[in-house]
């Protein structure tokens, strides 16, 4: 045998490895794919590679580079050799990762600054032989569309939703439902623009921002009415500048969406430092400074001319449409129902345990929200994601799986949910069990805290319900709601039956006192 193998030629060798690597390549279905999205914006260029699994979508690699190509526009709309020189070098390292991902698989757009250059054509000419592949420039109603599937795919919400994304040189609004956008329009106003305008030399005055706004509005109200007359139950902003005041909300220990009293106070915090560089806001990162007060002034216009109550940040924008796009399966898909599949899989989750959860605590949430005014939309939503995803930290070990699962919880991403409802559901995970603290809630608005508070008696309830991990053990029970006092009633003699379970729901019964709250059960 050993012989027979030394007989093999360095030729042989290569075509049996080459034939190796060709079908691994190929078999799809077990290896999967890879997909490139590259977005050349005019205040960012990214890149986003995806890895596709049996459906499932992976994130495996982010680039982004601050280029901010509108900065070079000139008053005659033409780049200058040093943006364009900029956008080459990002380009650059783009090209090498994009040299082991099939062509089919790739996508390059452009937007904004390229719609407007009256020398486009010299920067794509060069962009394309760098990265070898052909670029796009999209129309600003096609990035409106883009920008809508990508937040749709990764938050998928109920009913009408306005979504807004703030670039460099434009702004996109779009009213859709579910996966379908209903209306859009794309605005020539963008937080580099209008910093390179209104805040010239790094000023940042009451007077500059009041101009910046009511630039923005003047370009916002003629378009006002058409997304007026429809009927919106959510606000999602993509990336840039709603995103910066996330991260600004979250360091300030503030778990709530965006409002429209947070915007005037962060103006009135930017207006005090009066410079960029002397823009000193904690939670708002370095890199976002330069551009902040611009793109924080679109948004307030966007707020004031829209009449938006509160917005949430989503998980995907142009980027994420564009991989989808690609996708043509994935548009026939639940987002949330395969999100929380794929994460009950991947946490070892007892899916039979955490669905009967999920069944109690739905049926009392129903019960619930037609006793008080506490419910929001997708309130049975969150509270059914904690249920199935409640002992995502058992795996780890029992005592503190609630504190684990929390942690996991904090990091991973759940496409299908916005950024608020993902720190709901750790929160509910992290307190399902054991002691329940004063401040649960705290750091969330006053709005959303009965809601949450809610839920988790729910949640708590519905785990003791389910302890003995077996359906034909779990009652049918009525809730009456009286304020934080709760009663629940059982069939007759379940309770003695059942002494297991009446001693856990006794000990609960404690816990929610000590917390402030009463639950009688009967």
């Amino acid at each position: 045998m050993e012989i027979e193998v030394n007989r093999l030629t360095a030729e042989t060798v290569t075509n049996i490895r080459d034939n190796m690597q060709a079908e691994l390549q190929h078999d799809s279905e077990s290896y999967g794919e890879y997909y490139a999205a590259v977005d050349l914006g005019s205040n960012s260029f990214h890149m986003v590679i995806v890895h596709v699994v049996n459906g499932s979508v992976q994130i495996i690699g982010k680039v982004k580079q601050k280029v901010r190509l509108a900065a070079g526009l000139d008053d005659d709309f033409a780049l200058d050799e040093m943006s364009m020189e900029r956008g080459w070098q990002c380009l650059q390292t783009f090209s090498e990762r994009l040299q082991d991902i099939p062509p089919s698989n790739i996508k390059v757009v452009a937007t904004a600054t390229l719609r407007l250059a009256t020398n486009a054509q010299v920067f794509i000419g060069k962009a394309e032989q760098i990265l070898k592949h052909k670029l796009n420039v999209i129309s600003g109603e096609e990035e409106a569309r883009q920008i809508y599937l990508g937040v749709a795919y990764t938050s998928a919400n109920q009913g009408n939703s306005l979504v807004i994304d703030i670039g460099g040189a434009s702004t996109e609004i779009v009213i859709g439902n579910d996966m379908q956008p209903i209306h859009l329009k794309s605005l020539d106003m963008g937080c580099v623009t209008f910093m390179e305008r209104y805040f010239d030399g790094g000023k940042i005055t009451a007077e500059n921002f009041e101009k910046a706004k009511q630039a923005a509005k003047a370009l916002l109200l003629p378009e006002a009415d058409a997304f007026l007359c429809f009927d919106w139950e959510n606000c999602l902003g993509a990336s840039g500048t709603p995103q910066a005041i996330t991260e600004i909300l979250v360091a300030q220990g503030i778990s709530d969406s965006i409002r429209l009293d947070y915007l005037y106070h962060l103006e009135k915090q930017c207006v005090e430092c009066g410079e960029i560089n002397q823009l000193n806001i904690e939670g708002l990162e370095e890199n976002r400074k330069a551009i902040f007060p611009s793109g924080l002034a679109i948004l307030i216009s966007l707020f004031e001319a829209l009449a938006i109550q509160n917005m949430n940040i989503s998980g995907g924008a142009l980027r994420e449409g564009l991989i989808y796009g690609m996708l043509d399966n994935m548009q026939e898909n639940d987002r949330r129902h395969q999100t929380l599949n794929q994460t009950m899989a991947r946490y070892h989750i007892d899916k039979a345990q955490a669905n009967s959860v999920k069944s109690v605590a739905t049926q009392l949430c129903s019960q619930l929200c037609s006793q008080q005014n506490i419910c929001h939309l997708d309130t049975e939503a969150i509270l059914g994601a904690a249920a199935l995803l409640h002992e995502t930290g058992l795996h780890i070990e029992y005592k503190k799986h609630h504190e684990h699962g929390a942690y996991i919880l904090s990091f991973i991403d759940l496409p299908g949910f916005t950024r608020l409802q993902r720190a709901a559901i750790r929160d509910l995970v992290a307190h399902h069990r054991l002691t329940i603290p004063t401040d649960a809630f705290s750091n969330y608005h006053d709005d959303s805290q009965p809601m949450l508070l809610g839920l988790l008696r729910l949640l708590r309830i519905s785990v003791v319900l389910c302890l003995r991990r077996q359906n034909k053990h779990i009652p049918h029970v009525d809730l009456v709601c009286e304020g934080d006092k709760w009663e629940i009633s059982f069939p007759d003699g379940w309770l003695k039956a059942h002494p297991l379970i009446n001693a856990e729901l006794a000990n609960e019964s404690w816990l929610q006192h000590k917390a402030g709250w009463e639950l009688v059960c009967k």
